[in-house]
């Protein structure tokens, strides 16, 4: 079984952090820290440790925040490459202390990002500016694109997400996302995928709370697109081709009802228990005298506490030859995960061909022995 992640984020990061500091600055406290940082520690969870370590680091820091800001940025490795194993999370601390405490101090909070997101993430710390100085934000995010580093444009994009997960929505682009897709439309050719794919997750925010934007937004972008660009676009529209929706399905090419048709299906086993897998298995012919062209889904009626969920899986974007015959399989998980709990009962599957739904059968989960 894996540790669980508060636990590598443990008391040896309190050493660490304490060592380095010291280093960085002769009036520091070590002993005043640790002893802090150590009071209530053990009980909290891994982001709750971040923001307690990041609180007092605010009260044994220098008083003024750009001499805070110097001392935490003089302990930084020179790149993420050379920051060590704990460097996925070492970090968090930092950037808590400027999200927490850096609002009233703009181009301090600016400088310290701008740097511990090249070693870490800077994209939650962001947020409150975002919400509370957008315009003055805003500039500088336009700023960065041209960055040199990959992860400060990529910053320019994840801090910017509507519907960031773990994070606070931005109310105020999901309502306007106009100022998001100007930043967004600077970074579609960005060199780097780590880049791109921020800004296909952005633009796939975007969509949930306005579908029609983003299949227009995408139908601009397909215009003389590179295939770096049109990988931003397909990852884009993921969740709109998954609903089936048609306007999403045209820009990608799958214009119009599909004439391909399941002849057979199969579940093995037919009756799994929880906590196992089924393999779902389709046969799809094309019985007409022209190559067919689908986006292939499968839908799972997943039984719950109260009712069922649908959750669609992807199964492929197939070219089907005329009076050919395909086979496409699928395994599914029935282990608990955190955002999904496993409930027997009968599962209704269906199959969704450009964004119709064909019912297939179903498998009949039983419980854990």
């Amino acid at each position: 079984m894996a540790t669980p992640l508060k636990d590598q984020f443990g008391r040896a990061v309190i050493q660490r952090l304490s060592l380095e500091i010291a280093a960085a600055c002769a009036s520091f406290d070590r002993r005043a820290f640790e002893r802090d940082a150590i009071r209530g520690f053990d009980a909290l969870e891994l982001l709750d440790r971040g923001r307690h370590l990041g609180g007092v680091l605010q009260r044994h820091l220098p008083e003024r925040f750009g001499d805070a800001v110097d001392v935490l940025l003089r302990t930084l490795p020179v790149s993420r490459e050379s920051a060590g194993g704990m460097s996925s999370f070492f970090y968090l601390p930092h950037t808590e202390f400027v999200r927490a405490h850096g609002l009233p101090h703009f181009a301090d909070s600016m400088r310290a990002l701008h740097a511990l997101t090249q070693v870490f993430t800077g994209e939650f710390a962001m947020r409150p500016f975002l919400a509370e100085h957008t315009e003055t934000t805003l500039a500088q995010l336009e700023h960065w694109v041209t960055d040199p580093s990959e992860h400060v444009r990529r910053l320019v994009s994840e801090s910017t997400r509507p519907r960031l997960p773990w994070a606070p929505r931005l109310r105020a682009f999901q309502k306007d996302p106009t100022p998001v897709l100007r930043l967004l439309t600077r970074l579609r050719d960005d060199t780097s995928l780590y880049v791109r794919r921020s800004v296909a997750n952005n633009l796939n925010d975007i969509g949930k709370d306005h579908p029609a934007l983003l299949v227009a937004t995408a139908a601009e972008w397909m215009i003389d697109a590179s295939p770096e660009r049109r990988w931003i676009i397909q990852h884009a529209l993921r969740s709109s081709v998954k609903k089936g929706d048609a306007a999403a399905l045209a820009v990608l090419g799958f214009a119009g009802a599909s004439r391909l048709a399941v002849v057979e299906s199969s579940f093995v086993p037919a009756r799994p228990r929880m906590g196992t897998k089924v393999i779902a298995t389709v046969t799809i012919r094309n019985p007409s005298r022209s190559v067919q062209r689908a986006v292939v889904d499968l839908r799972v009626h997943f039984v719950k506490a109260n009712g069922v969920g649908i959750k669609v899986f992807k199964l492929a974007s197939v070219e089907v030859a005329p009076r050919a015959t395909i086979e496409l399989r699928k395994t599914i998980s029935l282990e608990d995960l955190t955002t999904r709990r496993h409930y027997p009962g009968e599962h209704n599957v269906d199959v969704q061909i450009n964004g119709v739904a064909t019912s297939i059968g179903s498998f009949t989960v039983l419980p854990s022995r």
